[in-house]
């Protein structure tokens, strides 16, 4: 089955905390069995890639629960039913999610956010966000800078197809000297424009002394123009002529999968990079983008509130 929204979960939750003290980390994983969960549902990671999105999910019920005075914490990791959460149970109800918990005045005022404007400041309900939701609000702010970084990549890249080969090669140098290769940027650029050298469009260190040299083809193709598998056989012939045995062939467009099939398969090491993959780590690595803002997401210091 799928993995659960954290509403679904909310009712699971109160109720195993009518047993007792729950410890929410073992609650995660007696939930997992009840849901019957795959491993591989189980294991899998948000975007962060730090934490497992079942076990999000969970701690996000919890925390919902808690606002509207349903549960209360105990002591580091552990939490408990209150009073009004055993009057909840006892009506039986079928589901709880953020409407059910919209009836408790604690709730209503966890969810009023309130947004700054000229004209006043009106409220910013947090309910009319994840209310019909199936992410958990870590989910939804993350999947939004998914969104805005993929719009960047293809700005990125519709930018490098705007301008010449020359500035295409002033990009990879750039890269290349971010992502800590090709020594002084001298150094890198005459290695970059050593173009139609033995069909290899440059040579470039791999570390600052040049003990090991990286082999480069560049293709700054249109979107919708492929690199086939005889380009990748071509470099590959390049580098066996060069006597060399790593190569990174960089496009804006993509490879074929008869290419990326050929490029597994060659004795050596060539590195695929496409558009998209570009893009990615120029972002990443801070060529042709800079940081805009930055927010922190920052969370309760549970090691703090421990009392001697």
């Amino acid at each position: 089955m799928a993995i659960p929204d954290f509403q679904t979960l909310m009712l699971p939750v109160l109720q195993a905390a009518a047993k007792g003290e729950v410890n929410i980390g073992e609650l995660v994983g007696q939930l997992a069995d009840h849901f019957e969960l795959t491993e591989e549902e189980r294991r899998h990671l948000l975007p962060s890639g730090r934490q497992a999105t079942f076990a999000n999910r969970t701690h996000w019920a919890k925390t919902f629960l808690a606002k509207a005075g349903l549960v209360e914490a105990t002591r580091r990791g552990f939490f408990r039913i209150t009073d009004r959460g055993r009057s909840v149970l006892a009506n039986n109800p079928q589901r709880i999610d953020i409407n059910f918990l919209s009836k408790f005045d604690e709730f209503k005022d966890f969810r009023r956010v309130k947004r700054e404007s000229e004209g006043g400041s009106p409220e910013l309900n947090l309910a009319t966000v994840v209310q019909t939701a199936t992410q958990t609000p870590d989910e939804l702010i993350r999947g939004i800078h998914e969104e805005i970084q993929k719009a960047l990549r293809k700005e990125l890249l519709a930018r490098i197809l705007s301008c010449s080969p020359s500035f295409f090669e002033k990009v990879i140098v750039s890269l290349l000297l971010a992502m800590g290769y090709g020594g002084s940027r001298v150094d890198a650029g005459r290695a970059i424009g050593r173009s139609g050298d033995g069909g290899l469009d440059g040579v470039i260190d791999e570390d600052t002394l040049g003990l090991d040299r990286i082999y480069i083809q560049a293709k700054r193709y249109k979107l919708e123009n492929p690199v086939n598998e005889p380009d990748v056989r071509a470099f590959a012939g390049s580098l066996q002529g060069a006597k060399a045995d790593k190569g990174v062939f960089v496009t804006t467009s993509y490879f074929t999968e008869p290419a990326k099939k050929f490029a597994e398969r060659v004795p050596g090491r060539i590195v695929l990079v496409d558009g998209d993959e570009l893009a990615g780590l120029m972002i990443k690595y801070d060529v042709g983008a800079r940081v805009e803002a930055t927010l922190h997401l920052k969370k309760i210091d549970e090691d703090f509130f421990v009392e001697d």
